[in-house]
């Protein structure tokens, strides 16, 4: 044992409990399946003391609520009243300034297509609730930031408390704000405001932090007072930084449109996709989404642009003259031209994309099912529930067996055999323990196998604390009775983000060795950034309906960006003189990325995983409107019934979920920065 590596030793303990737990099944049921009787009804405490609470607050939530409604209606009356002529010429002679021509015309096709799709006063309204909502979160979420960098003492509950917030999924404080500011538009504003305020919080945070030590000394000498320091240097010196955290406070609150019209009932581009998603209306739908996908790409160019170091303005004489246009065309042609609502351009196009889309898949119908069902099968079933019950005559065309079962584990004690012998005890170890997860599946582990292993991981990335903190934590999962819910979900995430490390690190790869692929691929990955995660279930459905394979192919095209970024960032990002040395020592192409290049990314890599796990995780909540179980389904259906003991149950449960991976990713993160040197 002395011999054994950290790895080693914490494989091993997983494996001889999970092997424990197998071997009793018969005799000590509980430890496959932990007992209803030793559950406690956590869902009905939090319930209850919430509701306490809430009806504490209720009052000031209420008073807010309707202070909020005049800004809400304020920047309504603005945006739909004002002549879509002279709002185009706005926004297009800012986008001058910002970007030049470009950018200019990019600003006009875009907007130009609103208008043209009849779509402008929902657009209008949606552009409303992200205009009150985001000043909200930036003054919030810039205060937090302050107050952390100013008080040493609360910055780590502070990063804690951000945390939280980045991983609780956004269903689940649906049902808490519903209860305190009830049902309309203004608790879709709150709901968008609370979920953009954690970015710019961080990003605060971490401008301030980084404004180097001389430019402090400097203020301090000047004899300036500590606001003045901070509000007249410090904050001027970390711009750049904390235009990183508008662009992705705003990009997060467009985010939340759909999700907001799910509880403020708004008469908005949202509620739209919301409403044609729900009537099967795909045509429509897509268009809808289309126009949220303009506002976004527009808005992400637009305060991008903001937030780069070497940024410069254009010729404001051409922006004064383009809006000068749009004043006067106004005036001229605004009383002339019909309605915008009633354009309606685009409504063949999308009825007879629903006629195409109705005849494609009635005539690819077989291999589209084969498609989805060879997946489910052969892939999602067996991970799920495991080959002995997954492996049916119905399913593979022949029943598993134990003699069956028998040959795989002897299979994965060879495995595990030669890899020991050949000095990778712990990769041995591991094989046989995942051949053991796929005998079993993922919903029908041990539970004290998931905590141990969770534990010895986190052990390994982390320490002592990590692995305490991440047994504390599932324990809570399994006595409060969402241990079924939390495999579920658990399982689906861990598929998808295993199949973004496949694709998503082959594209990166690829985009690293050859220059060309990067040049086709980072377009798409900017367009998917930008994407809300909502409208990404409209092309699945579109093809694949309602189910499981819908929602794991929505949270891959969510989730599959940030893998495929860092990897090619940081295969790309080798050091010349490393590249020289091994070059100079014969090393071919390949040789030099296995051996240099891909050891020194990996901390990049692991970044980039952990992206995607939240992704992953974020994107499963949205996917429970599509008949997804789980905790997102719990979360979802909390909404429905207004249970906010089980939203916030369910929504813990999953930012848990999140939480230790995140924190087991950047640990192994960490210690490869520390063998680099980094």
């Amino acid at each position: 044992m002395a011999n054994l590596s950290k790895g080693s030793l914490a494989a091993l303990v997983a494996l001889v409990v999970g092997a424990l737990c197998l071997l009793l099944e018969t005799t000590l049921p509980w430890l496959v399946s932990y007992p209803t009787a030793w559950t406690v009804p956590a869902t009905d405490w939090v319930g209850t003391s919430m509701e306490w609470v809430l009806l504490l607050i209720k009052p000031t939530a209420r008073v807010f609520s309707a202070l909020m409604a005049y800004p809400m209606e304020a920047a309504n009356w603005v945006l739909g009243s004002s002549p879509w002529i002279l709002v185009i010429c706005s926004v297009a002679a800012l986008a001058w300034l910002l970007g030049g021509l470009p950018m200019t015309l990019m600003v006009i096709v875009g907007l130009g297509f609103v208008v043209a799709s009849g779509y402008w006063h929902k657009g209008m309204n949606t552009l409303s609730l992200v205009a009150v909502s985001v000043p909200l979160a930036l003054f919030v979420g810039g205060a937090i930031g302050v107050l952390a960098n100013e008080c040493p003492r609360i910055r780590k509950p502070v990063q804690a408390l951000l945390d939280v917030m980045q991983t609780v999924p956004t269903f689940a404080y649906l049902a808490p704000l519903l209860v305190l500011f009830g049902f309309g538009p203004v608790v879709g504003l709150i709901a968008s405001a609370i979920y953009a305020a954690p970015p710019m919080a961080r990003n605060v945070l971490l401008g301030l932090e980084r404004v180097e030590s001389e430019i402090k000394e400097a203020a301090i000498m000047a004899g300036g007072t500590r606001l003045q320091q901070l509000f007249q240097v410090e904050i001027p010196s970390a711009a750049t930084q904390i235009m990183v955290g508008v662009n992705q406070s705003l990009m997060a609150a467009l985010s939340m449109v759909i999700i907001a019209s799910i509880i403020g009932g708004f008469d908005d581009i949202g509620w739209e996709v919301l409403l044609t998603m729900r009537k099967v209306w795909f045509g429509p739908s897509l268009m809808a989404g289309m126009v949220i996908v303009i506002f976004a790409v527009i808005i992400d160019r637009m305060s991008a642009t903001l937030a780069q170091d070497n940024r410069r303005f254009y010729d404001a004489r051409v922006a004064w003259g383009i809006l000068f246009f749009g004043i006067v065309a106004s005036v001229l042609f605004s009383s002339s031209l019909p309605d915008p609502s009633g354009y309606a351009m685009f409504e063949d196009m999308a009825v007879s994309l629903d006629k195409g889309l109705s005849a494609f898949t009635i005539a690819n119908g077989d291999w589209l099912a084969a498609l989805k069902n060879n997946a489910m099968f052969y892939g999602l079933l067996p991970l799920r529930i495991g080959l002995d019950q997954a492996v049916l005559p119905f399913t593979w065309g022949f029943q598993w067996t134990p003699q069956m079962s028998f040959w795989l584990f002897a299979f994965g004690a060879v495995l595990g055999l030669v890899l020991a012998l050949r000095g990778q005890v712990a990769w041995g170890v591991m094989a046989l323990i995942f051949i053991g997860m796929l005998e079993t599946g993922i919903t029908n582990l041990p539970w004290p196998f998931v905590l141990v292993g969770a534990a010895a991981l986190s052990w390994v990335a982390s320490g002592r604390g990590l692995a305490v903190l991440s047994v504390v934590l599932l324990s809570t999962i399994l006595v409060s009775g969402l241990w079924a819910p939390a495999m579920l979900s658990l399982y689906l995430s861990g598929a998808a983000v295993f199949a973004c490390i496949v694709l998503g690190g082959g594209i990166g790869l690829l985009c690293s060795v050859f220059p060309i692929a990067w040049k086709i691929v980072r377009p798409v990955c900017d367009m998917l950034q930008t994407i809300p995660m909502f409208v990404f279930l409209i092309p699945v459905l579109m093809v694949f309906q309602i189910g499981e394979f819908s929602a794991f192919l929505a949270i891959i095209l969510y989730a599959i960006v940030p893998i495929i970024r860092y990897s090619q960032h940081g295969l790309t990002e080798t050091p010349d003189e490393m590249i020289e040395a091994a070059t100079a020592s014969g090393a071919t192409t390949w040789q030099i990325l296995r051996d240099v290049r891909a050891p020194y990314a990996a901390p990049t890599i692991l970044l980039g995983l952990n992206q995607t796990i939240l992704y992953a995780f974020a994107m499963l909540v949205i996917t429970a409107l599509v008949g997804t179980t789980g905790l997102g389904q719990l979360i979802y259906k909390s909404i429905g019934q207004a249970d906010v003991g089980l939203g916030i149950s369910a929504g813990a449960a999953m930012a848990i979920l999140a939480l230790i991976a995140d924190r087991m990713v950047q640990g192994f993160a960490e210690e490869r920065r520390k063998v680099l040197g980094l």
